[in-house]
C-alpha cells in the first residue's frame, strides 16, 4: 500500500473519531456539556463502537505513515496544558527530572519503577510521524522513546489485563465532569503496536517541558488527545469501571470518542 492510499484510509477511517467529535466539542477546550447521559451521548457512543470495529477489521497492524526529516517544517505544536503546576511534578522539574520514576502497575506479575537513565538504556524507536489534532490542524515531527511493548514485557502483563491507563500530572481544573487529573487509555492491541513508545525526545533533542516532559504516549494510530503527556504511572486494568467517569479518559468522560482511531 502506498503512503498516499493509506493516508486516505486513515482519513476515512478518522471520520467516525474526528468528525463525530468535532461536531460538538472543539477538541482540547473545555467544552462540557455532554458529560450527562442522553440520546445525543448514546447515539455518539454507538458511533464509536462502529468506528472501532471497522478500523479494527481494515487496518489490523498497518503502520501509521512516516516521513522524511524534510518534511519537519515547524517545532511540535503543544497541545492541552503546557507547564503543569502540581507540587509533584514542579520538584521533579527543578532537578530536571533526576527523581523521575515512570511507575508500571496493575495487572502485572513484577510491578517495576523506571528512572529516565534506565529507559534510555532500553532498546528504542525514532519515527518521524504526524500529530492529528482534533480541532483541526496537524504537524510532523520525529519522536524517540520506549517501545511500549518493551515496557510490558519487562513488568510481566497478566492474562486478564485489556486496557493500559496512563496517568499524568497535569491538572485541567475542577469541572463538574469529575476530577480533573488528565489520564488516557489504549487497548492491548494499540499499546503492542511497534510504533506505540514512552517518548522521551522530540526532533532529536530531550522532549521540552511544553510538550510533555519527562515522558509522553505516542499511538500513533489515534488522534491528539490519546497522546497522553507528563505521564507518571502505567497500569494494566480489565475495565475502566473504576477510573473517574469510566470512559477511559479525561476528554472521554466528558463525550469524547474513546477510540479516536484514524
Amino acid at each position: 500500500m502506498t503512503a498516499e492510499r493509506d493516508l486516505s484510509r486513515r482519513r476515512l477511517l478518522g471520520l467516525g473519531a474526528a468528525g463525530l467529535s468535532s461536531l460538538t466539542l472543539s477538541g482540547c477546550g473545555r467544552l462540557d456539556f455532554l458529560a450527562d447521559e442522553g440520546a445525543a451521548r448514546n447515539l455518539m457512543a454507538r458511533a464509536n463502537g462502529l468506528t472501532y470495529r471497522i478500523q479494527r477489521a481494515l487496518a489490523g497492524n498497518a503502520l501509521a505513515p512516516e516521513y522524511a526529516e524534510t518534511e519537519i517544517r515547524q517545532g511540535q505544536r503543544p497541545n492541552g496544558s503546557r507547564d503543569p503546576d502540581s507540587p509533584a511534578y514542579l520538584a521533579l522539574k527543578a532537578k530536571g527530572f533526576a527523581d523521575y520514576r515512570l511507575v508500571v502497575d496493575g495487572l502485572v506479575q513484577r510491578p517495576r519503577a523506571f528512572s529516565l537513565a534506565e529507559l534510555h538504556n532500553m532498546p528504542s524507536r525514532t519515527q518521524i510521524t504526524r500529530h492529528d489534532c482534533v480541532e483541526g490542524w496537524s504537524c510532523i515531527a520525529k519522536w524517540t522513546g520506549t517501545p511500549l511493548s518493551h515496557l510490558l514485557d519487562q513488568v510481566q502483563v497478566l492474562p486478564a489485563a485489556r486496557f493500559v491507563v496512563f496517568h499524568c500530572f497535569d491538572d485541567l481544573g475542577n469541572t463538574r465532569s469529575g476530577p480533573a487529573l488528565y489520564y488516557e487509555s489504549c487497548d492491548m492491541i494499540d499499546a503492542r503496536h511497534p510504533q506505540t513508545i514512552a517518548a522521551y525526545g522530540l526532533n532529536g533533542r530531550a522532549l521540552p517541558v511544553a510538550n510533555g516532559a519527562p515522558l509522553r504516549i505516542r499511538v500513533e494510530r489515534a488522534l491528539g488527545y490519546k497522546q497522553a503527556k507528563y505521564v507518571h504511572r502505567i497500569e494494566l486494568v480489565d475495565s475502566f469501571a473504576r477510573l473517574w467517569g469510566g470512559k477511559g479518559g479525561y476528554w472521554e468522560d466528558r463525550g469524547y470518542d474513546w477510540f479516536a482511531g484514524i
